[in-house]
């Protein structure tokens, strides 16, 4: 809601407090007393303007001989109403009342003046007062009755205000939505969209600024990645995080991405939550701020940031409109990730160290300077089966560095060359990591012990939640450092339709008979390997792998030969 008044936000709460707080400007002692007095006698009007039982104490009463003390009384705290004498020492007449209208619009302000002009009191409520008395006639009772219908009068305009407001925030915000809606059709790629979402926002004028950002892979920091409006370097000047040990991962932007829900700031004087954007923010005009996340399934694509020079901007059924535009960009961005997807072979691939998975095997890469690449990984129903190759070192050496490793045994040596062979290895430590992994809809792409390292990549359809892989990744392993992410071109396509039959046509345990044959070299001549030893690795009988093997083979050729 833009250009509310700051102190309606403090003052809606009168009801609620335990105190009624009265400033009176008067200069005449006698007139002031006598107002003091009636008000000091009674319970009467704090009952009647609090539903707290508690409530019913006598009101406080501050009196003020000059309205350049009561205006910086005003200035200094807010009170429930202002009993306002027109003539004082240093103004006079209805200036009086409208200079301190200006001053709080939203106090409700009872004019006490000793003619008996009816006129008088019309203009006086013309221009911004509650009701007026006469002094001569006030009475204790009129005088409560009186302040007591200013004070309710004021609620009830600072609520009609407050709904016109919220109404027109509302219709403001359905209008931006439809036309981001309207961007989302027109727009091709994402950084396009995203930056016409900041631009549109920040085109009203209810909101300051606008920004987008990001997750980057394997930190906990957010990168902005789109921005308009009034910005004037804050971006550079912050920091944004979603950790939630972090103080700058507690503000709206880091819970709305952790939670998955719009998250408000009220007023960037007094939340406390924005402690460490607090000067950055005030310096640029931003008094309240809302997070919307971006997130569609389990992508989390990013947060969407908005600011508005007003306290309490975003409130009530707004919250509701922002998520909505939030899931419109997330679908968007989702529909432009797979529309990418069909037109391009490009896979992300993340680069990953582990430090205590095969060290005899890292040691040997170091003391023999070996390089052992294990070049496809087959899941088993319960182990994993990896087929590579060792460089520069002798099979004896590698058949004790493997029979020293907890997690790993059972090597078989396939293919054997001068400088290198080809191996079979059981590997059921990682069962559980390449399980996590393929659940989350990658694939272990390749894994080499070099130089003292034992790094792996993993491949992933471009569009897919990097960084939600990476923390699956450090939560199964602990010993797992996140290196690099990088963006790769696959090969051409065969037009036979061979990818798509093992991606799409095969079962998993036809694929995991089919890839263990080739790769244990089943199909050589003479053969690496037989049926029998094959069925015992993936832990089936021999029949079982004979019919998987069969009707993979069978569905392969027909997607290859059927067609022609």
């Amino acid at each position: 809601m833009s250009g509310t008044d700051t102190r309606a936000d403090t003052d809606e709460t009168t009801a609620e407090v335990d105190t009624l707080d009265i400033l009176l400007i008067e200069d005449n002692p006698g007139d002031a007393r006598l107002i003091q007095e009636m008000l000091r006698g009674t319970e009467e009007l704090a009952q009647r303007v609090s539903s707290d039982e508690s409530a019913g104490r006598t009101p406080e009463i501050t009196r003020e001989n000059r309205l350049e003390d009561g205006l910086e009384m005003l200035e200094g705290a807010p009170v429930d109403v202002v009993l306002l004498d027109l003539n004082l020492p240093d103004s006079e007449g209805l200036q009086t009342l409208e200079t301190v209208h200006a001053e709080s619009e939203s106090t409700p302000i009872v004019v006490l003046t000793g003619v008996r002009d009816q006129q008088v009191g019309v203009q006086a409520i013309q221009r911004g007062a509650q009701d007026f008395l006469v002094k001569d006639e006030v009475t204790s009772e009129l005088l409560v009755r009186t302040i007591h219908h200013a004070i309710e009068r004021a609620r009830q305009e600072r609520e009609r205000r407050r709904q016109r407001e919220q109404l027109e925030a509302l219709n403001r915000l359905n209008k931006i939505g439809h036309d981001i809606t309207h961007a989302v059709i027109t727009t091709e790629t994402r950084a396009d969209l995203e930056q016409q979402v900041c631009d549109r926002l920040a085109e009203s004028d209810a909101y300051r600024f606008a920004w987008i950002g990001g997750v980057n892979p394997g930190s906990d920091r957010v990168v902005p990645k789109a921005a308009a409006g009034v910005e004037d370097g804050y971006l550079d000047a912050v920091e944004v995080s979603v950790d939630e040990d972090d103080v700058t991962g507690q503000g709206p932007s880091g819970k709305a991405i952790r939670t998955g829900s719009v998250q408000v700031m009220s007023d960037a004087q007094s939340d406390p939550e924005f402690e460490p954007w607090r000067e950055e923010a005030i310096e640029r005009g931003y008094r309240s701020t809302a997070a919307i996340p971006i997130v569609h399934e389990d992508l989390v694509y990013g947060v969407l940031n908005v600011y508005s020079e007003s306290p309490r901007a975003f409130e009530g059924p707004e919250t509701t409109i922002l998520a909505r535009i939030g899931d419109v960009i997330a679908h968007a961005i989702t529909a432009i990730e797979r529309k990418d997807a069909l037109v391009s072979d490009a896979v992300i691939e993340l680069e990953f160290r582990v430090e205590e998975l095969a060290q005899p095997l890292i040691q040997l890469s170091t003391t023999e300077e070996c390089t052992i690449a294990f070049e496809q990984l087959i899941h088993g129903d319960e182990t994993l089966l990896a087929y590579g190759s060792a460089h520069e070192v002798d099979q004896d050496a590698f058949q004790e560095a493997v029979d020293e490793t907890d997690g790993f045994g059972d090597v078989r040596f396939l293919a054997v060359r001068r400088d290198a062979f080809e191996f079979e290895l059981v590997a059921p430590a990682a069962v559980s990591l390449f399980e996590t992994i393929a659940t989350h809809g990658g694939r272990v792409q390749s894994a080499t012990i070099d130089d003292g390292e034992f790094r792996f990549v993993v491949e992933l359809p471009r569009g897919r939640d990097t960084r939600q892989m990476i923390e699956l990744i450090k939560e199964q392993r602990d010993d797992v450092t996140y290196l690099a992410q990088r963006t790769r071109e696959r090969g051409d396509r065969s037009d036979s339709g061979s990818s798509s039959v093992l991606e799409d046509d095969l079962t998993e345990k036809q694929r995991a008979a089919l890839e263990t044959a080739y790769f244990a070299g089943y199909f050589d001549w003479p053969r690496e390997s037989t049926g029998e030893e094959i069925s015992e690795r993936l832990g089936i009988a021999p029949a079982t792998f004979n019919q998987h093997l069969r009707t993979a083979e069978r569905k392969f050729f027909d997607s290859v030969l059927g067609e022609q």
